[in-house]
């Protein structure tokens, strides 16, 4: 017996986690569905090449905590997919991480049951569930890149990923994103300047070798090749907004200094709403209007979006929760979806192959 009182002294267990592959063997992408996904990327891939004239919007909860509502979501969202698909590239929402600024919930991976027991291997099976059901229906996936060991489950299956405003700065997720098979939108920071995510881009694009789990859950030396295929999301911060043209303007500035590609995503939510999620149409009108007016840069939009608008707590009675409302931050509700995105459509359905050419 040892005494060591040097090592794991605030570690209270350590608890054995199933592999990556695993996971994969009793989840399998099946080849259809890996089809699916690998012409997905390759669609987002094309509009950040300026290949294909459409606007990404990356839209759904703001995380997923009910797998039967996210479905209900998903089934509605597929049919608004295929009738603006001509202008339009739906990418669902699917976020199970959370980030918090204190504590929290912390999503459906880390806490699936909603009451502290963190069954992290149970939550990992139904986020892979889910995305499998998500992609074989036709719809691309979007999720947060939070963990850095997580990616091995879940990411075969992820159309796009974000690297969120508290961990844009990060080295950890910067070398991580350098790996990702999908492309990757870099937030810029809380406090809405551009400077982390625009060396983010620069650093995401090279290059890496760090400290890892590979397939088999072994620790491992991970060398990656560098993603190109990673831009800037706007977001706003400490209450400044920064979707406006006068602050495209300035990041295609930035940009073009870095010697980066101009292709700027706008998050209609969070700073650039002033969290207040029935602002999020007003954002997205302004954003048709720079792309009416002649924008170049703009290649895609966030929205937080679900069946039911606003937010709750979690009871500690889970009957009580409210079917198809988050519990994160607040969406609009599906009726509102659809009409603000109908009417991006009718917008932008003549501009957009102009643009292109």
């Amino acid at each position: 017996m040892t005494n060591n009182i040097t090592e794991n002294i605030n570690i209270s267990s350590f608890e054995k986690l199933v592999s990556p592959e695993e996971i994969k063997a009793r989840l399998p992408l099946q080849e259809d569905t890996l089809q699916k996904v690998g012409n997905y990327r390759q669609i987002i891939r094309d509009i950040l090449d300026r290949a294909d004239h459409r606007l990404i919007v990356v839209i759904g909860p703001c995380s997923i905590h009910d797998i039967d509502a996210a479905l209900d979501y998903a089934e509605r969202l597929k049919k608004l997919s295929d009738e603006v698909s001509d202008t339009l590239v739906l990418v669902m929402r699917v976020y199970f991480e959370k980030p918090r600024t204190t504590v929290g919930w912390k999503g459906l991976i880390n806490d699936p049951d909603l009451d502290d027991s963190c069954k992290i291997e149970e939550g990992l099976h139904k986020a892979r569930r889910l995305l499998l059901k998500l992609s074989a229906m036709g719809l691309p996936t979007s999720t947060e890149a939070l963990d850095p060991i997580s990616p091995q489950y879940l990411h075969d299956i992820i159309t796009w990923s974000a690297i969120g405003a508290r961990t844009t700065e990060s080295q950890t997720h910067r070398e991580m994103s350098s790996g990702l098979s999908s492309p990757v939108g870099f937030k810029n920071g809380t406090d809405g300047g551009l400077q982390v995510a625009i060396n983010a881009l620069q650093t995401v694009a090279k290059p890496h070798s760090f400290l890892g789990v590979d397939p088999q859950g072994n620790v491992s030396i991970v060398h990656t090749a560098g993603n190109p295929y990673a831009h800037i999301v706007l977001r706003g911060g400490n209450s400044v907004r920064n979707y406006d043209s006068v602050s495209v303007a300035q990041c295609e500035q930035a940009c073009s200094a870095a010697e980066v590609k101009n292709n700027i995503m706008i998050d209609c939510s969070h700073a650039n709403s002033n969290k207040d999620h029935s602002l999020q149409t007003v954002v997205l009108d302004d954003v048709c209007k720079q792309i009416i007016d002649g924008n170049k840069s703009i290649i895609g939009l966030m929205m937080e979006s679900n069946i039911n608008s606003g937010r709750q707590d979690i009871p500690e009675n889970l009957s009580q929760l409210k079917y198809g409302v988050s519990v994160t931050d607040a969406c609009i509700d599906w009726e509102t979806t659809e009409a603000c995105i109908r009417e991006a459509r009718n917008k932008l359905k003549d501009v957009l192959p102009k643009r292109q050419a």
